[in-house]
């Protein structure tokens, strides 16, 4: 059977489920996401994974689409639909779809989008349960890879709207005394024949 997925207001088969190609998860990494697990229909430590999308939301100014009550309705209608499912639940939040691609956040009629969807697996049985598993280490890149062009663009999305709330054009990353990330905009010299810039 096809699971059920929530999609901004509607549950639907997760084969239909769709959001905007503009949607500014898509476009910039922006938005929060949250992963439980889900034993015999039952959501696990809700009440903390919630804690932690409304502070993770807090920390970039995105405001959830609906209430923590709200939320905590639609998965018990969500639990409904799925009977004894055992699975991973994935929700996420995004600032939505605007109508472009601006790096600033949208300044007015943008609704955050709200997914939530399930990943089915048994993980109470599952061999590396059972076994346990071989880790390695590696050193953490999160966020430090910038010379990956990563559609992860969070980091560069807060700079932006923080320029944007200082009344600047854009804003330039700094590390150890250098420019790491900055857009430079072609434009005119006061001197004929040279220009500000080149497109960065």
């Amino acid at each position: 059977m096809d699971p059920i997925a929530y999609v901004n207001g509607s549950f639907v088969p997760l084969s239909e489920a769709k959001v905007s190609i503009l949607d500014r998860g898509f476009l910039f990494a922006d938005g929060i996401y949250e992963v439980a697990a889900v034993l015999d229909g039952k959501l696990i430590d809700n009440a903390s994974h919630l804690a932690r999308l409304e502070r993770s939301v807090g920390e970039i100014s995105l405001a959830l689409p609906e209430t923590v009550e709200r939320i905590q309705e639609i998965q018990r209608n969500w639990w409904r639909a799925t009977a004894s499912l055992t699975a991973w639940s994935i929700w996420r939040v995004t600032r939505g779809a605007d109508t472009g691609r601006d790096f600033a956040f949208p300044k007015s009629g943008v609704k955050p989008t709200l997914v939530m969807f399930t990943s089915v697996k048994d993980i109470v049985n599952a061999e590396s349960a059972k076994t346990g598993i071989k880790v390695i280490t590696v050193p953490d890149i999160r966020w430090t890879r910038r010379d990956i062009k990563s559609v992860a663009l969070l980091a560069q999305v807060l700079a932006k709207q923080a320029a944007a709330e200082a009344g600047a054009g854009e804003a330039w990353m700094i590390e150890d005394g250098k420019v790491t990330e900055g857009r430079i905009i072609i434009g005119l010299h006061p001197d004929p024949g040279r220009r500000t810039g080149d497109a960065a």
